[in-house]
């Protein structure tokens, strides 16, 4: 054991031991991991390629960390005085537990098949590579002597865990937890980056980040010309600052420029930095809306989108698979090149300076956050304001100012950021357009990626998802606390996501339509209600039409313009699209998806051909998502399309997502590097999407409505559109069934609905299949192939829809996540063209059958809620 001065000198080393990575610790401030703005480093020697320099004796070059020091020779002692016994021991004595610990899940049915065979095979070669590699010692402290220790304690679920797999890299990236429990995470928050916690292939940590950064940096050294430019960002998750420095510096080591966020952003503000300075890779620490445990790292191309399938399966397969730890290196930020470091965020300056010469003069720049030290590493002068510039970007899509601005019935509205990075930019936003009254909800406004508002008891983990009916809840309480006897007075409260792509709407509920919106919990009628992003973006898409006809006489050049949705968002949105002239684009779930389709329509109206979707400068036909109905797989991102047989379709005028994600992505762009033309990023901005709500609010309280009357009167009353309803539930509803035990959870679940699926194969045998009381008539398997390989082949990636009409209006689908342990239940249901009297009724009654329909479902395939 150790004893109690080893102790004190090891608490002493860990504030400072990470300096040869300019690093400073989370647990150096009260504030940890949670800090606005980046720690800054350390004046402590540094290691480099050629040994120690001190402060002034630097010597050029990357510090591998690979390199002996006199630091890490330090940690080395204090590591040794740890271990009790030998590491070949230790791991026969992981080999021997962990064999043993999965052949009794195997005999108990917790873990089967494949998750056994591959546990079995991968976990102790993964343990021993980690264990046995002296470089972790400088790359992470604290970690191998945190893998001697579980070992002998015989944590054998929490290392078996770590190092059953490699983290799956999906498309967008990666994400998984960091720590297993609370009290891990609270750990890594306390300790910092380098804390004495387990990690391993399958969790997100020190390690994981810097090796999927080399591979990164290695496939853009490589291609030809080579990529050159990043632009790194973070929002609120526990010491997202410090993972995001670090990558950094690596980047840096490669000889990347790179564009280094000071403060937790938006991914938006990524995805647009990313064309908008002419970088080529944009990286974002960050896992969305998950809950506290999780953390991730979301890439971007040079036009801000996800990477396409080809680059991203050759930049996994190839680099980020075939990175070693003797591929890690890093520069501090102090000694990077002139011109390779520039900060984006600061404080917007008065004097509107901006950037005197080269590639990005005329950029505005701002002035460093106040009160931090030596954050910018000496580059004060090199802090473009990217916010300002996002803000006005977004702000040119307003369609009428002046109305906002000048409302003879002035917005009220609340707003939570979830503890996320939308704290400041969704305010700032609104109240530039011209609203003015914007309550901010102090209790879930600061940055605090333990997200103190919602549950992070064991296997209760909640998730600050503004599209999730419980954050809603949480939002709500916590509006009326801060603001006792308000409720009525605000019009709307708008909530983003920590990482700020997805925006939720809740609405006061008009008395006379509370019987079709009650609680979700309670089933009791409610005054509020969360909108269903279905029944929003139809709202929205509808409102911008209109005002085309309004101020045009019809929507301008509508034989040019299309939008694109996913296959799970609703059916209003074709519907609208055709009422108005213009196409329809569907395709699989993911906006990396909605990007790539809508890329490929670009490419028809230049003349080119996008290779396996598009042919002979046509878009072929696809009916859910095969050219002939005897294909066993679908293509890989469209599902169907409508009106979109016309080259001159190139404008898109929205991209939509039922998962509350939106953007508008616009005509052709000038090249491969930019924004579409009078378009906006390409992947969701949910600060971008509450501007356009906020202004379709203004619109309905300026003729005396409010968005539920809208929707029913200018929508499903429309003779040409007509009743729709829609439902979503994740499953589980928090998270994902946790572990290898998981996998084989899931794969039970889904070999269940494929027995469904077989039963509706069609002729004498076809067995009857009744969900919420309807029938199910035909049923369908989208498979793709992309998650085959994590999975197993003939995965149902995008999942199994069963139709209860032969016009296919109405339907259920049961889709899993490719990369987690976690199914997604999406009901849409049609419901004629009920009368105006009849309407809330019909409405009500539609909506409590798809709540049913997955009920239902749960029950036959094992998935209870």
């Amino acid at each position: 054991m150790v004893q109690s001065n080893d102790a004190a000198r090891i608490r002493r080393y860990r504030g400072i031991s990470h300096r040869f990575v300019t690093l400073t610790c989370c647990g150096g401030s009260a504030r940890g991991c949670e800090l606005t703005p980046i720690p800054s480093p350390t004046t402590l020697p540094q290691a480099t390629g050629h040994g120690v320099a001190s402060r002034s004796q630097k010597t050029p070059g990357a510090a591998r960390f690979g390199v002996r020091t006199e630091l890490s020779r330090v940690r080395r002692k204090e590591i040794n005085v740890l271990t009790t016994t030998d590491d070949q021991t230790l791991l026969e004595q992981a080999d021997a537990g962990i064999k043993s610990y999965l052949a009794a899940h195997r005999d108990s049915g917790g873990i089967t098949g494949s998750y056994y065979d591959d546990a079995v095979a991968k976990t102790l070669p993964n343990l021993r590579k980690w264990l046995l590699a002296d470089e972790l010692d400088t790359i992470s402290p604290n970690l191998r002597h945190a893998l001697r220790e579980s070992i002998a304690n015989r944590e054998w679920t929490t290392l078996t865990n770590a190092f059953s797999r490699d983290v799956a890299f999906g498309t967008g990236g990666i994400r998984e937890k960091m720590g297993a429990t609370r009290d891990v995470v609270l750990k890594l928050k306390t300790d910092g980056i380098h804390a004495a916690i387990i990690k391993g292939p399958n969790t997100i940590n020190d390690v994981i980040y810097l090796l999927t950064s080399a591979g990164v940096a290695r496939y853009g050294r490589q291609r030809t010309p080579a990529l050159s430019k990043v632009v790194i960002g973070f929002d609120s998750r526990v010491c997202g600052a410090d993972f995001s420095r670090l990558i950094a510096q690596l980047f840096l080591a490669y000889d990347f420029t790179v564009y280094l966020f000071d403060e937790a952003c938006l991914y938006p503000s990524v995805t647009y930095a990313v064309p908008t300075l002419g970088a080529d890779i944009g990286v974002f620490i960050s896992a969305s809306h998950n809950d506290f445990r999780y953390n991730g790292f979301k890439l971007s191309c040079q036009n801000g989108s996800q990477f396409d399938p080809a680059e991203r399966a050759d930049l996994y397969q190839n680099f980020i698979k075939t990175t070693e730890f003797s591929d890690i290196k890093t520069t501090p930020l102090d000694e990077a090149p002139k011109d390779r470091l520039w900060f984006l965020g600061g404080v917007t300056k008065k004097n509107a300076r901006t950037v005197a010469s080269g590639e990005h003069k005329g950029v505005p720049l701002a002035d460093p956050l106040p009160n931090v030290g030596d954050l910018y590493a000496r580059c004060e002068n090199r802090i473009i304001d990217l916010h300002t510039m996002h803000a006005e970007h977004c702000k040119s899509f307003v369609l009428k100012g002046d109305m906002v601005r000048n409302a003879t019935r002035p917005l009220s509205i609340a707003f939570s950021a979830f503890n996320g990075s939308g704290r400041k930019a969704v305010p700032r936003l609104l109240n530039e357009i011209g609203i003015s009254d914007v309550r901010r909800i102090t209790k879930l406004d600061a940055l605090d990626g333990m997200f103190p508002a919602f549950c992070s008891d064991p296997g209760n983990e909640q998730q600050p998802d503004p599209g999730d009916w419980r954050a809603a809840d949480i939002a709500v309480n916590a509006y009326r606390e801060e603001y006792p006897g308000t409720w009525d007075e605000i019009d709307l409260l708008i909530g983003t996501d920590p990482d700020a792509d997805r925006c939720g709407v809740i609405v006061n509920v008009p008395e006379h339509q509370r019987i079709a919106y009650p609680h979700p919990g309670t089933g009791e009628p409610s005054d509020f209600t969360l909108m269903a992003a279905d029944d929003v973006w139809s709202l929205v898409l509808w409102y911008r039409l209109l005002h085309e006809v309004e101020t045009f006489g019809a929507v301008q050049d509508a034989e040019k313009k299309f939008i694109t949705l996913s296959h799970t968002t609703t059916d209003l949105l074709p519907c609208i699209a055709r009422k108005f002239g213009l196409g329809v684009l569907k395709t699989w779930v993911g906006f990396a998806q909605l990007a790539a389709g809508t890329r490929a329509v670009w490419d028809l109206h230049a003349g080119l051909d996008t290779e396996s979707l598009t042919e002979g400068g046509k878009l072929p036909e696809y009916v859910e998502g095969r050219r002939t109905p005897s294909d066993e797989r679908c293509n890989r991102t469209f599902h169907s399309w409508e009106a979109m047989d016309d080259t001159r379709r190139s404008i898109n005028i929205a991209a939509l997502e039922q998962s509350n994600g939106f953007s508008l992505l616009g005509g052709p762009p000038p090249d491969a590097r930019s924004l579409g033309e009078g378009g906006h990023v390409r992947d969701k901005d949910g600060t971008f999407a509450a501007v356009l709500v906020a202004e379709l609010a203004a619109y309905a309280k300026e003729r005396n409505t409010n968005l539920i009357d809208l929707l029913d009167d200018k929508i499903f009353l429309d003779p040409e559109i007509g009743l729709y309803a829609t439902h979503y539930e994740p499953d589980p509803i928090d998270g994902e069934y946790e572990g290898l035990a998981g996998y084989t959870k899931k794969r039970g679940i889904l070999d269940k609905v494929e027995e469904l699926l077989a039963g509706q194969a069609g002729g004498s045998s076809r067995q009857t299949l009744e969900l919420g009381g309807l029938n199910v008539q035909s049923a369908t398997a989208y498979r793709t192939g992309k998650y085959d390989a994590v999975n197993w082949p003939g995965f149902p990636d995008e999942g199994y829809r069963f139709f209860f009409d032969a016009e296919r209006k109405s339907h259920l689908t049961v889709r899993p996540s490719g990369t987690s342990n976690a199914l997604r239940f999406h009901v849409q249901l049609f419901g004629g063209h009920p009368s105006r009297e009849r309407l809330i009724e019909a409405k009500a009654k539609l909506r409590a059958t798809t709540t049913q329909i997955v009920r239902d479902v749960r029950e036959l395939i094992g998935a209870p809620a």
